[in-house]
């Protein structure tokens, strides 16, 4: 079967569904590619839409006027999206990802794609259980998806990891030194080297500060707990479940003694918008850390197990803490009680439909946007929106160390930074055009507002659900601007681009009041 629009947009996002109701608006016909049966992304799965951006005034267009208004809770916030979507008659392809990309030139002229039902608990479906399905033809290309695969698969130049601080000039990029030093043996032997390193530690590759490696943030999920029997999922142990390996975990209990509220930091973790996040400030917490780096630029055989390995994760660390002797008896008890609230997410037994893939591949592109972006020491004339966080980075790697001062040896993280807090610098700063596209000989026909082009570090401050939705409206008039222009999207008339932007109630400049 082969289906033909003006548009593409591929990935049900919240960027995605507003990149594809901006293109219908401006009046382009359109197919929107979710791989799940979900619209929403992040947002569908604990995010909300206003959480991660400082000063609301900097997102104009549909992303204040629709997205900010359908609330916080997330399965609200999905049901929304559908019903936006639905409305405008905007044509939806669940359940497929893409498989291959077919070019002519510099332009992709159709994607193949294949199935990919979740299973009950949302977990992709593994690359080799899918098959090809459905062909999509379009004029222009938008890839809206968390991790760049329809831009990966044409063959567009993308990064991934950490870039060295010398590569762009970033004295706070590459290698970091470590955080969260914790006093306790990294060994299963303890002293003993030889015996090998506990689960949940990895070796240190011994790469100087400041070096590039190809590591990047932990992943999450963003859930919900309740102790209430009528809303309660019961969270079981992996099959797999062992004791065993958990020690590092047991030898941090021991180490924090009752020091409840620290326990908590393990699990649930940092309470921050209802949701349980990922709390940094803890050696250990409800996520596995080290594994995203295969996710990023894996297939979806690598992608469904790392997910399914998240999953598992938790329910291991919550089974660990609700019964392990190790652990003070009061709160085994407590966290015992605790179960995934169904009631946010019920078509998946409380478990979020979408993991928090906070990076992976960031497209090589025409304008990278770095830390001298996010300090406000730029000043590009093709803005197509704004934005403002702090670099905000979770932990790479867990890793042994020696402290140089006492020779003692511990476990620490590495990578975990959080810059200038929710306000960054206290200034918005611009993204431009040219970051959402490929270079011309790469491509002339594809934008990418998510995975867009950014360093590491650029792109921790930048990968927030609101901007992404931002530059993906702008994305959206370019592409149709494209159309009508008859060129590649590098060539179309920018200023044209920004006055459209404009009337649409988009924030491309900030004057501050």
């Amino acid at each position: 079967m082969t289906t033909t629009a003006d548009v593409c947009v591929y990935g049900g996002t919240p960027a995605g569904c507003i990149a594809a109701m901006t293109a219908h608006q401006e009046g382009a016909s359109v197919i929107l590619i979710e791989p799940s049966r979900w619209l929403g992304g992040m947002l569908s799965s604990g995010i909300k839409p206003r959480q991660d951006c400082p000063i609301p005034a900097i997102a104009g267009g549909l992303t204040s006027d629709v997205v900010f208004g359908f609330g916080d809770n997330p399965r609200n916030v999905m049901l929304a999206l559908h019903e936006w979507i639905k409305s405008a008659g905007v044509e939806v392809i669940f359940e497929r990802r893409v498989r291959s990309v077919s070019r002519e030139g510099n332009r992709i002229t159709a994607v193949q794609l294949e199935t990919s039902q979740p299973d009950r608990w949302a977990v992709p479906l593994p690359a080799s259980e899918s098959v090809p399905d459905i062909v999509v033809q379009a004029a222009v290309f938008i890839d809206a998806s968390y991790e760049g695969d329809l831009m990966a698969l044409a063959k567009v130049p993308y990064r991934t990891g950490r870039e060295s601080r010398d590569a762009f000039g970033e004295q706070i990029a590459g290698v970091r030194p470590v955080t969260n030093r914790t006093p306790i043996d990294p060994y299963v032997v303890p002293g003993d080297s030889t015996s090998g390193l506990l689960a949940l530690v990895e070796p240190d590759h011994g790469l100087p500060i400041g070096a590039a490696d190809d590591y990047t943030q932990a992943y999450n999920f963003r859930f919900y707990v309740t102790a209430d029997p009528a809303r309660r999922a019961e969270l079981t142990p992996p099959e797999d479940y062992a004791p065993d390996d958990f020690e590092l975990v047991r030898r941090y209990v021991r180490h924090l003694g009752s020091d409840v509220e620290a326990l908590r930091g393990i699990f649930p973790g940092w309470l921050n918008s209802g949701e349980y996040n990922y709390q940094r400030a803890s050696l250990i917490t409800n996520a596995p850390v080290g594994v995203s780096r295969r996710y990023q630029d894996g297939d979806w055989n690598d992608r469904s197990r790392l997910w399914r390995h998240h999953i598992d994760y938790l329910r291991g660390i919550h089974h660990f803490l609700s019964t392990d002797p190790a652990v003070p008896e009061e709160f085994r008890a407590e966290t015992a009680t605790y179960g995934l609230d169904a009631s946010v997410f019920p078509d998946t037994d409380g478990w979020p439909p979408q993991l928090y893939v906070r990076v992976s591949r960031r497209l090589a592109g025409i304008y990278t946007v770095t830390y001298a972006d996010v300090a406000n020491q730029t000043d590009p004339s093709d803005s197509i929106g704004l934005a403002l966080f702090g670099v905000d980075v979770y932990p790479v790697r867990r890793i042994p160390y020696r402290d140089p001062e006492t020779g003692k040896l511990g476990v620490a993280t590495e990578g975990d930074m959080f810059l200038g807090g929710h306000m960054g610098t206290g200034e918005p700063y611009p993204i431009p055009y040219r970051a959402v596209t490929p270079k011309q000989s790469d491509c002339g026909n594809l934008l990418v507002p998510v995975c867009l082009s950014a360093t590491h570090i650029g792109y921790a401050a930048t990968r927030m659900e609101p901007v992404f939705c931002v530059l993906a409206e702008s994305a959206a008039v370019a592409a149709v601007q494209s159309l009508r222009e008859h060129t590649d999207v590098q060539d179309i008339d920018v200023a044209r681009l920004q006055s459209r932007l404009v009337e649409r109630g988009q924030v491309i400049a900030w004057t501050a009041t």
